[in-house]
């Protein structure tokens, strides 16, 4: 038995939760370096702290970084909003693109995009409006599940399955208005609804950076409260704890940090399933101890993704979405059968 085996993370979450945010460092580091002009990590770190030559700094500071700080804000946004989700509903399937969150968000943007570009695609308002749409989509589809589920609570076989279902009518309408509205570039289109964060800059991680820090600082703020939840409705209220009010904030929280991340990179998926199991395994199921991990495994799910699709099969890109379903969807298959056979589902 190795020390890494003899070591409980359990009982030592904070350094566990050290030493993943050092590797997801390293895993920046290593993906600024690589690509059509690879770069060492010394001449990485140079670029960054302004040395080294103009081209390297270009490279790096100008292309690459914004794509790498987009991926880690957007992997630490929707793997927060997925823990928070498993929270409320106290269903270990729930996550935002499979009860339909993320499609509500992408149909919201694809909306805005549509009322307001013009007819050479340029937008005629600010793009800080973009994540303001995208939350009001992800918000108003969350309700809308919630609501057709509530029945003497919410089971999670019947939550997936109209989450699923809401999920399709909104990517049906997300279809309708990339053919109908100005946007309309089909092989563009298909990329972002798959989840890519190609094409990032640093006007967009300028708007994504605050919002997802500023709804994350809330949900720590509020993760006695998680906890409190978590124990039932009864034991909450016996404890002086407003449920309902609360189960409403942290719900408005969820949608907003997955409102933001979709609203630039598209519906990456499964990020907000896996992060928070893996979470759980590994450092347990308490909400302040297990918040921080679970945003450090989803930025590292989608800083690897991004890192595989820009230089696996270089020059052609593959979608980051495509890799987070290839090895989400078969988590997802096997935690329906865990849920199975422990009759929950």
């Amino acid at each position: 038995m190795t020390w890494l085996n003899r070591f409980n993370f359990k009982k030592h979450p904070f350094f566990a939760t050290i030493l993943l945010f050092f590797v997801v460092v390293l895993i920046m580091i290593f993906s600024a370096g690589s690509g059509e002009y690879p770069l060492s990590p010394q001449n990485v770190l140079s670029a960054l702290f302004g040395l080294g030559d103009d081209f390297a700094r270009t490279i790096v500071i100008d292309f690459r970084l914004p794509r790498i700080v987009m991926a880690l804000f957007v992997g630490i946004s929707l793997a927060v909003s997925g823990a928070i989700l498993q929270g409320i509903t106290k269903n270990p399937l729930a996550s935002p693109d499979l009860i339909g969150i993320t499609a509500g968000a992408s149909f919201a943007v694809v909306l805005f995009l549509s009322l307001f570009s013009d007819e050479n695609n340029s937008l005629m308002v600010s793009i800080h409006w973009l994540p303001l749409f995208a939350f009001l989509g992800a918000t108003l589809t969350a309700l809308i599940v919630f609501f057709l589920s509530w029945k003497n609570g919410i089971a999670p076989f019947r939550l997936l399955l109209i989450g699923i279902a809401v999920a399709a009518f909104m990517n049906a309408g997300t279809t309708i208005w990339m053919l109908m509205g100005p946007i309309y570039r089909a092989s563009q289109a298909t990329i972002w609804t798959t989840g890519s964060i190609y094409g990032a800059n640093w006007s967009q991680v300028k708007v994504l950076v605050p919002w997802s820090i500023l709804l994350i600082v809330i949900a720590l703020l509020l993760r006695r409260q998680m906890n409190i939840l978590e124990l039932g409705d009864d034991i909450a209220t016996s404890v002086g704890s407003q449920v309902q009010k609360n189960r409403v904030l942290l719900l408005l929280i969820s949608t907003g940090l997955t409102g933001v991340a979709v609203a630039f990179a598209g519906g990456i998926g499964f990020v907000g399933l896996l992060a928070p199991h893996i979470a759980r395994r590994i450092v347990g199921p308490k909400f302040q101890t297990m918040i921080l991990f679970t945003a450090g495994i989803g930025a590292l799910l989608v800083l690897v993704a991004d890192w595989i699709a820009r230089v696996a099969f270089a020059p052609i890109e593959v979608p980051a979405g495509v890799w987070t379903a290839a090895v989400g969807a078969p988590y997802f298959i096997f935690l329906l059968l865990t849920e199975r056979r422990r009759g929950r589902v």
